[in-house]
């Protein structure tokens, strides 16, 4: 596009030289759009693509498939679709009933052996009593202590909580329902705002200067005509078409192509960040330490599609 408008704009100047009879329309000024084209080209924006590259941009969440640790009927869900939520706010409760009678049972056996580890260390004391008791009894003090705070643990986890700020989507889970803590049967889905993460792809001829700490700036089709700064993160040293995992067999030659990079960039609004909807795309720019002067074309051409969004959903 700025191509295009660097031609036409020198096409015009080359008119009015002409038409004004400020120059000559010989041979020369006949082929120097051509000259200038490839001036442009590869004078411009080539060089532009390395200096300044710029990729389609990505907003991505973690999310966190919610598994209860116990099994048990669900007495409240008290938390609402898409709402935001702290870590630790409440997703759902389970029926608690079983766990506190087990931890009821097993602290009176605790109590009734503590009891009777008193009285055999007194006999032992006194020798009338043997070591061997005192051992037994200790044991079983320390065993049962376990399956206390085992106990303990599953009273506790009744109450299912956020592992971080966030929200649940999607909640179909209500009061009556049976929840089991199998891995493959997740009740909920919590996305985690915690952390927002902005990955840009980038072309891998382009990305040879691309640095952790470069300056970055970002439009997103979610807020149209607006320009948001950033920073490099870091660049992924890895994309699934360079990961092999063990098999037994041999190597199977595929179709080998040059995907993107993802380069992870933050942006310096993170009241903005946090408020980005996961799936958000949009167009960044990189802007690195060489060639420089490109930087500004760049900025134009970025804030011209920063404009274009308000009419392009695409």
């Amino acid at each position: 596009m700025m191509g295009v408008a660097i031609i036409n704009t020198y096409l015009v100047l080359l008119f009015l030289l002409v038409h004004f009879k400020i120059v000559r329309f010989n041979l020369f000024w006949k082929l120097s759009p051509f000259i200038v084209l490839i001036l442009v080209m590869f004078g411009l924006l080539v060089p532009m693509n390395w200096g300044a590259p710029q990729g389609s941009a990505l907003v991505v969440r973690n999310a966190v498939s919610i598994v209860p640790s116990v099994a048990g009927e669900v007495t409240e869900v008290p938390v609402v679709a898409n709402a935001p939520l702290k870590a630790g706010d409440v997703l759902f409760k389970i029926d608690p009933t079983p766990y506190d009678a087990q931890v009821k049972a097993i602290t009176a056996q605790l109590k009734l052996s503590k009891t009777r580890l008193t009285q055999m260390t007194t006999l032992f004391e006194r020798d009338a009593g043997r070591g061997f008791d005192v051992e037994q009894r200790q044991s079983e003090v320390d065993q049962l202590s376990g399956q206390l705070e085992a106990a303990q643990w599953n009273l506790d986890k009744t109450v299912v909580t956020a592992p971080a700020d966030g929200y649940v989507t999607n909640v179909a889970l209500r009061k009556g329902a049976r929840v089991t803590n199998l891995p493959l049967s997740p009740v909920m889905a919590f996305i985690d705002t915690s952390n927002t993460i902005i990955g840009v792809q980038i072309n891998q001829i382009d990305a040879r200067y691309v640095a952790p700490g470069q300056e970055v700036e970002v439009t997103f089709k979610f807020a149209p005509g607006q320009i948001y700064s950033g920073k490099v993160e870091s660049v992924l040293q890895a994309i699934a078409t360079g990961q092999t995992q063990t098999s037994g067999t041999a190597v199977a030659p595929k179709a080998i192509e040059a995907a993107p990079f993802v380069v992870r960039v933050k942006l310096d609004d993170a009241t903005f960040a946090n408020r980005l909807p996961a799936g958000s795309a949009g167009t960044a720019a990189i802007y690195t330490e060489h060639l420089k002067p490109t930087h500004v074309v760049r900025r134009v051409l970025l804030r011209q599609v920063a404009i274009i969004n308000y009419v392009n959903p695409f």
